[in-house]
């Protein structure tokens, strides 16, 4: 440790006692931003001390749940776990939550594991800092254009920083989603896939929001036998033969609803069977798994459910509203908001099925893009009632429901 580290530990760690005592937040990003200004390599040399590995999730959708369910299981084995619960999955995200669990002179509280969730754009920057003992590479779909382009940019990208990895490391790679499977080429880490073998839950036509449906060998057309939603199916080359891998772990139930929820789950268990976890503890930590801030938490107002689902793409909406379809919810509200964490270009809202909202569901629209989702939502046919005040369009919401209704 050099005085520059001393220093930006130490700054890091005012920045967080600032940000917690004046309530301006939980000290997410800028404890590592400024960390960083001062010790550009600072994050390196501290995850260096987490002595039983380092664990990576990247993906479009489902990053936060699976890397909070890794972190639950990896306690639940008897292990502390540093993990980046506030969402922040840029490198100065991961900083922060390092400098939080890390006294001044960068000596550990006896942290075994890092478990960290990463911005699908930021993972080459992050393994040319970390060389991880599990990459899990979780989906590809289109999110934010305006940042990240298509999907097979940031795709490319992981393959070049993929392929740099050790045969020490593991990647673990989704097997139905082809863009994902398809960056097991010339890797010199192993390489593990999950995925779903439920014929019983095909669908019986493409979804608008579909993406990855070409071969990257060939460049021609796949072939699916069966699609669970969007891309994500059971799929084939007939040209070049290229196939979708068959999946080391596949037959796991997950602790929460909608069929996304599955491939969060199998990655979870992948990733700690991989660490030699028992079945009796994986099971135990789901058991008891709670969800992540906005992904299908539950809360109760005077007897009525209220569950909060966060979507920001095409596939991971539908997946929501199929969802909440399911549960048979009585009324939904919908947010639409442009600031940067979100991302400003919201045309991607076109590509959601809202046509498939049942017309028995009272729907709500709010949000600082309300006018643009209510464009949206009157060419899907369905009766809305738009309110621009987020709180008043709650309130208006709890007044449809009776007791334990949602």
């Amino acid at each position: 440790m050099t005085l520059f580290d001393f220093i930006a530990i130490l700054a890091g760690k005012i920045v967080i006692i600032f940000s917690r005592l004046f309530n301006l937040g939980y000290g997410g990003t800028w404890p590592g931003e400024i960390a960083l200004t001062i010790s550009p390599h600072l994050l390196q040399k501290l995850v260096k001390r987490l002595n039983k590995g380092i664990i990576l999730v990247a993906g479009t959708n489902g990053k936060t749940t699976t890397s909070l369910m890794i972190k639950s299981i990896l306690e639940e084995n008897g292990t502390k776990v540093v993990h980046n619960s506030s969402g922040a999955n840029l490198e100065n995200g991961l900083l922060s939550a390092v400098i939080s669990k890390f006294h001044l002179f960068g000596i550990d509280n006896n942290f075994e594991y890092g478990v960290f969730e990463i911005d699908e754009n930021s993972l080459p920057l992050i393994l040319k800092s970390v060389i991880p003992d599990i990459v899990i590479c979780l989906n590809l779909f289109r999110d934010q254009l305006d940042r990240y382009g298509e999907v097979d940019v940031i795709a490319e990208k992981w393959q070049k920083s993929l392929r740099k990895l050790p045969k020490s490391s593991i990647v673990i790679l989704n097997a139905d989603d082809p863009q994902i499977a398809f960056l097991a080429r010339d890797l010199k880490a192993k390489t593990v896939f999950f995925g779903v073998n439920d014929p019983t839950s095909y669908l019986l036509e493409f979804e608008h929001a579909t993406d990855s449906i070409f071969c990257l060998n060939c460049q021609k057309r796949l072939q699916f036998s069966g699609i669970y939603f969007s891309h994500i199916g059971i799929w084939k080359c007939s040209y070049c033969k290229a196939v979708r891998p068959n999946p080391q772990y596949y037959n796991w139930a997950s602790p929460l609803p909608g069929f996304y929820n599955r491939y969060n789950t199998l990655a979870a268990i992948s990733a700690c069977k991989e660490l030699h976890i028992e079945d009796e503890i994986i099971k135990k930590a789901l058991d008891n798994f709670a969800p992540a801030f906005g992904r299908q938490e539950l809360f109760e107002n005077n007897g009525q459910k209220i569950k909060i689902f966060l979507s920001k793409n095409p596939a991971g909406f539908n997946q929501s509203l199929k969802t909440v379809i399911q549960l048979q919810a009585k009324t939904i509200l919908l947010a639409l908001n442009d600031r940067i964490p979100d991302g400003r270009d919201v045309s991607w809202i076109w590509d959601v099925d809202f046509e498939k909202i049942p017309a028995r569901i009272n729907v709500i629209l709010s949000g600082t893009r309300v006018y643009d989702l209510a464009l949206r939502l009157n060419y899907s046919g369905s009766k809305f009632i738009v309110e621009e005040n987020l709180e008043k369009a709650i309130n208006k919401g709890c007044l449809t429901l009776k007791k334990n209704e949602i």
